[in-house]
């Protein structure tokens, strides 16, 4: 009973964690004492369910007992003791039921305005990103410290004191009003994207929690960035089955088997980005989920529109000069102009930036492959399975590497 309580623990807590401290938090108007409040309903699961058993409705258990732990640290620091007891009075009834809630549409709601309190213009720009995907999304800072290039202690420091600050400065919890939108919407969007991209790995898990987040953003703010988003994300969760072939192995998505991908979830897509485009404001995520259509249309048509693909980099570079979309765009322009021509183009990026960034010799292995420099390309391979963090894909690339024929040393493309 052990083992199976311990499971059912786990699949509780990666289904509903997020939302109880979303919930919580936004009542409570203190996320760290809502974190505390689910962390000690979690230490009395592990103490109780493998004795008791596993409850009928585990998050609606969690919650309750979470909502005790919060009313108790109340009464004890005898703190707002008046919006306790009104707060107690109107919810506790209502909250058991809406852990469980099969549309979630009450947790939208209150995820929602967490969002945007995370984004407020009191919080350091610098932090919006990762106190929603820590508080909203439930990502752990161990994990999406990398992705900040901080380590993880120093991230979790950070973060503690802004909950402070958010909680001592008696931020509102509500979504800003129109005029404010603006302002807060982009990091929102950003934090969404960070989150889709920290569950990419798992190719075989459950849909990410950002989807069903985007999609409830989508239907309060149908802004054409938030449809572009919604867009973005429901091409790329439509080809998860692909992503991996029978025996796990990583495949790259212009190898992809199309009657794998997922016809509605691409078609959800296709619609959502018509309608953000009716607005005439281009934007980051419409011009990638333009893309990510282009290779949808394979599934229809067999091909591949390569010419495409290098004008829609073309306008995402100049919107956004990332790095990424640089290398992006040097992989599409290889289709379409040769390898000799992108290798040049990758010649001239700044050292500094692409010597640790694995897309860019992942990128440079694949140009120097189709040159003919075989000892170019199987360190550039080498280094890109060093720098890969999913173990599936550095197995992809090491087998690229080994299936490169033996090397000419006559041939160096560098």
């Amino acid at each position: 009973m052990t083992d199976a309580a311990h499971a059912a623990l786990l699949a509780t807590l990666r289904a509903s964690r997020a939302r109880l401290v979303a919930l919580l938090a936004a009542r409570s108007r203190d996320i760290a004492a809502a974190e505390d409040a689910v962390a000690d309903a979690v230490a009395q699961a592990l103490a109780s369910w493998p004795e008791q058993g596993v409850p009928a409705n585990p998050a609606g258990w969690l919650l309750a007992v979470a909502r005790n732990r919060w009313r108790d640290a109340w009464r004890h620091e005898q703190v707002h003791a008046g919006f306790a007891a009104d707060w107690l009075h109107r919810h506790e009834a209502a909250e058991v039921d809406e852990a469980a809630g099969a549309d979630g549409a009450e947790f939208a709601d209150e995820r929602l305005m967490l969002l945007f309190v995370c984004t407020h213009p009191a919080i350091d720009r610098a932090l919006h990103a990762p106190l929603m995907l820590q508080v909203v999304l439930g990502v752990p800072v161990e994990r999406m410290a990398g992705l900040f290039l901080v380590r993880p202690a120093a991230l979790g420091q950070r973060l503690s004191r802004v909950k402070t600050k958010i909680r001592d400065a008696g931020i509102a919890f509500e979504v800003p009003p129109q005029h404010a939108l603006a302002d807060q919407l982009p990091a929102v969007l950003d934090a969404l994207y960070a989150a889709y991209g920290l569950a990419w790995d798992d190719a075989t898990g459950p849909q990410p929690e950002a989807v069903s987040l985007a999609r409830w953003l989508a239907r309060q703010l149908p802004a054409p960035e938030v449809l572009g988003l919604l867009a973005l994300l429901l091409f790329c969760e439509s080809r998860r089955a692909a992503r991996r072939d029978a025996s796990g192995a990583f495949v790259p998505l212009d190898e992809q088997d199309t009657h794998r991908w997922d016809a509605s979830l691409m078609q959800q897509a296709s619609d959502a980005l018509e309608h953000a485009s009716r607005a005439g404001q281009l934007g980051r995520y419409q011009l990638e989920a333009a893309l990510q259509s282009v290779h949808a249309q394979r599934a229809q048509t067999g091909v591949i529109q390569w010419p495409a693909l290098v004008q829609l980099y073309e306008g995402l570079t100049t919107l956004a000069p990332t790095l990424g979309y640089r290398l992006g765009q040097l992989s599409a322009l290889s289709r379409v102009q040769g390898a000799e021509a992108a290798w040049q183009q990758l010649l001239k990026l700044d050292d500094t930036l692409v010597r640790a960034y694995q897309p860019y010799w992942a990128l440079r292995a694949e140009l120097l492959q189709r040159l003919g420099d075989t000892a170019g390309a199987a360190h550039a391979y080498e280094v890109a399975a060093g720098l890969c963090d999913d173990e599936a894909t550095r197995r992809f690339l090491l087998r690229r590497r080994a299936a490169l024929p033996p090397a000419n040393p006559a041939t160096n493309a560098g």
